[in-house]
């Protein structure tokens, strides 16, 4: 056999500690794993809301003192992140959310939240274990002199009300890295599985209130005065079918209302009231057109009725975009790990996610981790009852751990 034909059955350097990192994630699961379960179940059941994540900060910062690594605190109070490895090479960020939502827990589990009114219902506590499981991993990777680069562990609070992110990258905790990954829970997949979507995986999410005021008076006259109860129920109807008239219905630009609040007695005109809602798109130019828009709407309904209107829009997040290389990187990783059926397309969802802000500074991507029990029908995020197959910590770990691998050695050759 001639040399050539020696060289291409050798396995490249690159493919033999890819090789190499499944067997030591395995040994490292096998010893951490339970580990990883019982510190996401104690999360669990100490959620706090955002900004108020004081004590998850200090578990977090605990362990990972614990593994060598030195915490950086955010300004707030709240939230953190540490590097790994030192200044040659790349630099990967994971990203992990810490903060709960304010709804009670309805779970019947020895974990279920001791916090009344507040619940891990969206798996942020399974993230922060995941990641916080990678970078006990990439500790003893850099320890050994096996790391490419530098990873940065973010972990970041207020997630929920789309304020996390933008504290992170205030505080400088983006400065300096090249690319960035992070994991939601779907439950809608199963373990073991992991959904890919390369360009918008999430939609835009804003909050608007609507004030509106007028004389009142009593219901008898309402020519007497401005009828502000049926002008409200007009702005509720009338604005949100306009706008689907005024925007590319590829966009979908959606306004729906959460709240709606006037009056306290049946015979009297209120002289004020207001609405609340969401406006979510799935495209980044109708999110920037949408503030001027819905603002003009709201006159044009009100201004027959003779009451005064007050628009306090307040911007969430722009759609969340994977970055394509991204997505190949993390395709590549689960392959690696799991074989390819593992990896999943995943719709994109009109849900917000300020990991948005992070992928529109820097490449990255979000990927949905799978934690449906195979063969049950599970309960979506957002919901009291929200659980997951915490088998899919492990997946977690085995995708970001393998994913920052293959982002570092790309990263390093370029």
């Amino acid at each position: 056999m001639d040399m050539l034909s020696v060289a291409a059955q050798e396995p490249s350097p690159r493919a033999a500690a890819g090789r190499d990192l499944v067997g030591q994630l395995d040994v490292f699961l096998g010893k951490t794993e339970e580990e990883l379960i019982a510190f996401r179940r104690d999360l669990h059941m100490h959620p706090e809301v955002a900004f108020s994540e004081h004590r998850t900060t200090e578990k977090i910062a605990e362990r990972l003192v614990d593994a060598g690594l030195t915490p950086h605190f955010l300004s707030r109070g709240t939230g953190l992140w540490a590097d790994i490895g030192g200044e040659g090479g790349p630099t990967v960020a994971l990203r992990a959310d810490i903060d709960a939502l304010p709804m009670e827990d309805e779970k019947n589990v020895p974990y279920r939240s001791r916090n009344r009114g507040v619940c891990h219902a969206c798996g942020h506590d399974a993230h922060t274990s995941v990641v916080l499981g990678v970078g006990l991993f990439l500790a003893e990777q850099a320890r050994l002199g096996a790391l490419p680069g530098r990873v940065r562990l973010i972990f970041q609070p207020a997630e929920e009300i789309a304020a996390g992110a933008l504290e992170v990258m205030r505080d400088g905790g983006l400065s300096g890295v090249d690319r960035i990954f992070a994991l939601h829970c779907d439950p809608r997949i199963e373990v073991g599985h992991v959904g890919l979507r390369v360009g918008p995986i999430t939609g835009s999410c804003d909050h608007l209130q609507i004030n509106v005021s007028g004389p009142g008076g009593h219901t008898a006259r309402p020519h007497l005065t401005a009828d502000l109860v049926f002008a409200l129920s007009k702005i509720v109807t009338e604005v949100p079918a306009a706008l689907s008239r005024r925007v590319d219905p590829r966009s979908s630009l959606s306004l729906v209302w959460g709240q709606i609040a006037a009056g306290s007695a049946f015979n009297a005109i209120p002289g004020e009231g207001f609405l609340q809602g969401t406006v979510r798109s799935l495209d980044e130019a109708a999110w920037h057109q949408a503030p001027d828009l819905i603002k003009d709407l709201v006159e044009a309904v009100a201004a027959p009725y003779g009451i005064m209107t007050d628009l306090d829009y307040r911007r969430g997040t722009p759609p969340t975009v994977n970055e394509a290389s991204s997505i190949e990187m993390l395709n590549n990783a689960i392959t690696q790990a799991f074989g390819s059926a593992a990896a999943v397309p995943t719709p994109q969802s009109l849900g917000g996610e300020d990991f948005s802000w992070y992928v529109d500074s820097v490449p990255g991507a979000l990927a949905r981790l799978g934690t449906g029990v195979p063969g049950e029908t599970a309960v979506d995020i957002h919901h009291p009852g929200f659980d997951i197959d915490e088998r899919a910590i492990a997946v977690g770990v085995r995708t970001l751990a393998t994913t920052t691998f293959g982002a570092l050695w790309e990263g390093a050759q370029l």
